[in-house]
C-alpha cells in the first residue's frame, strides 16, 4: 500500500483509539529518548487520530506543534485536539519552515522506500534537529501473517487480491547504515510489548484499526462479515484467552532516534 492509498483508506478513527492506551505507550517511550533542549517547531508527522499531538506539547512546552496526515477521518480526529494539522502524503510532505523536531509514531512503514525517505526527513530539519521514529515490526506474527492467508481464499479472495499492506520494519542494521552518514551517534533500539487485552476477539479488533482497513475497504457486508469471521477464527488459536479472559498481544516496534549534524 502506498501512502496515498493509506490516504484513502475508509480510517475509523474510534476503532483505531479502541486501544489507545496500548496505542500511545511506544510514543512516550519515543518521546522520552528525544534531547532536543531547546525545540520550537514540532511535527508529528502521521500524526493519525491526533493523540500524541498533546503529549508532544507537554513534552515540549513553549513548542508549536503541528500534525500531519493524509486520512481526511483521522485529520477531523487530530483537528478536535486544538493543534494545527494539515493533510499531506507523508511520503512527500515538506515543511514551511525547517522543523526542530519530526515525530513519527506508527506511520512510516507505509513509506515505499525507506532507504531514501529516512534520509530525506533527516535533511528537513533544522541544523542539530531530531527525528524520531517508531514502526512496528509484525509481518512475521500470526495475526498479521493470517490476513493475506484468510483473503486468498474464499469467496472474497477476488476482490481482496493484490492488496500491499503496511511494510513492516527493515533489520535495525538497515536504519543504522542508512542514517550513520548523515546523523551524530544514531540511537536504534526494539522493544517487544505484551499488550493484555480484553473483549470479544481482542486481536481481531486490534487488527481492524490498522492492517485489516485494506482488505475491508475492499468488500461489502456480507463478505465483509464472512472475511471476519474466518480470521476470527484463524487467529483464536494463536492468541488463547488466559484464566481471567485476557488475552495477551505480543507487539515488537523499532525505535531510532537521529540528529541532523
Amino acid at each position: 500500500m502506498s501512502t496515498a492509498d493509506r490516504a484513502t483508506t475508509n480510517w475509523d478513527p474510534a476503532q483505531y483509539l479502541r486501544f489507545e492506551g496500548e496505542r500511545l505507550r511506544p510514543a512516550v517511550d519515543l518521546m522520552q529518548r528525544i534531547d532536543h533542549p531547546a525545540a520550537r517547531r514540532v511535527v508529528d508527522l502521521g500524526c493519525g487520530a491526533g493523540n500524541a499531538l498533546p503529549l508532544l506539547a507537554a513534552r515540549f512546552p513553549g513548542a508549536t506543534i503541528l500534525g500531519v496526515d493524509g486520512a481526511p477521518a483521522m485529520l477531523e480526529k487530530a483537528r478536535a485536539t486544538g493543534f494545527a494539522v494539515q493533510r499531506a502524503d507523508i511520503a512527500e510532505w515538506t515543511p514551511d519552515a525547517p522543523p526542530d523536531v519530526i515525530f513519527s509514531n506508527a506511520a512510516l512503514h507505509w513509506l515505499p522506500d525507506h532507504a531514501a525517505g529516512l534520509p530525506r526527513l533527516l535533511g528537513l530539519l533544522a541544523p542539530g534537529g531530531v527525528l524520531a521514529v517508531q514502526v512496528p515490526d509484525m509481518e512475521r506474527a500470526p495475526f498479521r501473517a493470517l490476513q493475506a492467508q484468510v483473503a486468498a481464499h474464499g469467496p472474497w479472495a477476488a476482490a481482496l487480491a493484490g492488496i500491499d499492506g503496511a511494510r513492516g520494519a527493515a533489520p535495525p542494521e538497515r536504519y543504522y547504515d542508512l542514517l550513520a552518514p548523515v546523523a551524530d551517534r544514531p540511537d536504534l533500539w526494539v522493544t517487544e510489548y505484551l499488550h493484555v487485552l480484553r473483549g470479544p476477539d481482542p486481536v481481531v479488533q486490534w487488527a481492524m484499526g490498522t492492517s485489516l482497513r485494506p482488505y475491508l475497504d475492499r468488500l461489502d457486508d456480507t463478505l465483509r462479515a464472512g472475511f471476519l469471521a474466518a480470521y476470527a477464527e484463524a487467529v483464536r488459536p494463536h492468541y488463547r484467552p488466559r484464566a481471567d479472559g485476557a488475552v495477551l498481544l505480543p507487539f515488537r516496534r523499532q525505535f531510532l532516534v537521529a540528529r541532523r549534524r
